[in-house]
């Protein structure tokens, strides 16, 4: 199976890259600047600048785009869009890296964990924007796109335990009722999701077992 990473340069991209040519896929990262990954194979290349021959060939092409500063925010869509574009119509799989803000806390799926009380101003602005971008999202069924939130403890630096309990559009807790993983985990569910899962035109999420 032949994988493309995009910003295999990231925290959670390069996680991806390593796990993926653990499990015996052939990965390929692009990223802006050189390689800081450990991709055997490697384009450099701004996502922006990406064309549908870049991508040409490959399975599985997974979207480890992330920015924090809040005049970059609208970039989540617009990054999102150029993929969809460049894919759209084939048989490609797109699998984004989401976040955990647009995660319904009610079986109704009219409140966001964003929409939350404690959840914390200095993270809205991002939530929102990831959120917008799995908006637009779901109103593409040209590709087959698959949108993996992470806990709502998205936790860099813990080890990896290689246990986790998928769920879907609601926050899901574990049984000592934490809503947490690491990045290590996060990277590890995400390749067992594009070598096992069919999970196509869906959102599905992740929480530490």
């Amino acid at each position: 199976m032949k994988v493309a990473v995009v910003c295999s340069n990231g925290k959670v991209g390069k996680l991806v890259v390593k796990e993926a040519q653990a499990a015996g896929l052939k990965v390929t990262g692009f990223a802006r600047e050189e390689n800081k990954s450990e991709a055997k194979n490697f384009v450099q290349k701004d996502l922006f600048a990406l064309t549908k021959a870049d991508l040409e060939g490959f399975d599985v092409v997974v979207d480890a785009f992330g920015v924090w500063a809040e005049v970059d925010l609208p970039n989540h869509s617009k990054s999102l869009a150029h993929l969809c574009d460049l894919l759209s119509g084939t048989e490609t799989r797109l699998v984004i890296v989401g976040g955990a803000g647009s995660l319904y806390v009610n079986k109704e799926h009219t409140v966001q964990v964003m929409d939350g009380p404690d959840f914390p101003d200095i993270f809205k602005p991002l939530a929102s924007a990831q959120g917008k971008a799995l908006e637009n999202l779901r109103k593409r069924d040209d590709v087959k796109w698959t949108f993996i939130s992470p806990a709502g403890d998205f936790r860099a630096d813990d080890p990896k335990t290689g246990k986790w309990i998928w769920g879907g559009e609601e926050l899901t807790l574990n049984s000592k009722g934490e809503s947490i993983i690491s990045y290590a985990d996060y990277a590890a569910a995400l390749v067992e999701e594009i070598t096992k899962g069919h999970n196509i035109q869906k959102r599905i999420s992740l929480v530490r077992e």
